[in-house]
C-alpha cells in the first residue's frame, strides 16, 4: 500500500528495524506489539486509506478494521505526538475513540519513528524534527504540531534510546557473566 509513496516504505522499514533494537529489554509480547505497530504506523498515508488526511487516524481505522490487537491500533493512532496534530486538525474526538496504548510502548514506537529519517536511516531526533519542520510549510497542521511537540518528542527519543542502550549493556553483561 505504501509503494506508490516513494521513500515512505524505506522509512517504515527503518522504523521497524529501530523498534526491534529499542525493545530488546521488553517482554517478547511487548516487543512484538511495538514492532508490529512500527510496520503499520504510516499505513494511513496509503492513498486508498487516506480519508481524513490525518495518517494516524486513517491508519488506526484500517488496522482496527482488519483485526489487529487493540494495543497495536492504539500505537498507530497515537504515535509521535498524534494528539497534538489531531487537536490542530480538529480531529481530537475522532482520535479519542481509540484506546491509548501503554505509555512505555508508545514511547518506544515514537522514539523509533523520531530517530529514523524519511529514507530509513538512523538520525538524531533533533535532526528529524528539523527535517519535518522544513518539509511542511508553517501553516500546515503537521508543522504546527511538530513546532508545539518537537522538544518533547526529542526528549522521548533521547530517553528511550538511552534506556534501551542501558538495557542492552545489562543484557550483554548478564549473558557474558553466566
Amino acid at each position: 500500500m505504501l509503494g506508490p509513496l516513494g521513500q515512505r516504505w524505506a522509512h517504515v522499514q527503518g522504523v521497524a528495524q529501530r523498534a526491534a533494537v529499542l525493545t530488546l529489554d521488553l517482554s517478547n509480547q511487548e516487543r512484538d506489539l511495538v514492532v508490529t505497530a512500527a510496520w503499520l504506523h504510516d499505513i494511513g498515508y496509503a492513498p486508498q486509506l487516506a480519508r481524513s488526511r490525518f495518517h494516524p487516524l486513517d491508519g488506526a481505522r484500517y488496522v482496527h478494521a482488519v483485526g489487529f490487537p487493540l494495543v497495536v491500533v492504539g500505537l498507530v493512532a497515537y504515535h509521535s505526538g498524534a494528539v497534538i496534530e489531531a487537536h490542530e486538525r480538529g480531529l481530537g474526538s475522532e482520535l479519542a475513540a481509540f484506546v491509548a496504548p501503554p505509555d512505555l510502548l508508545l514511547r518506544r514506537l515514537t522514539a523509533s519513528d523520531m530517530t529514523t529519517s524519511p529514507t530509513g536511516y538512523p538520525v538524531q531526533a533533533s535532526e528529524r524534527v528539523e527535517e519535518i519542520l522544513r518539509r511542511y510549510p508553517p501553516q500546515d497542521p503537521v508543522h504546527q504540531a511538530i513546532r508545539l511537540s518537537g522538544s518533547s518528542l526529542i526528549d522521548i527519543a533521547n530517553a528511550e534510546d538511552a534506556r534501551a542502550r542501558i538495557g542492552q549493556v545489562h543484557q550483554v553483561a548478564t549473558d557474558h557473566y553466566w
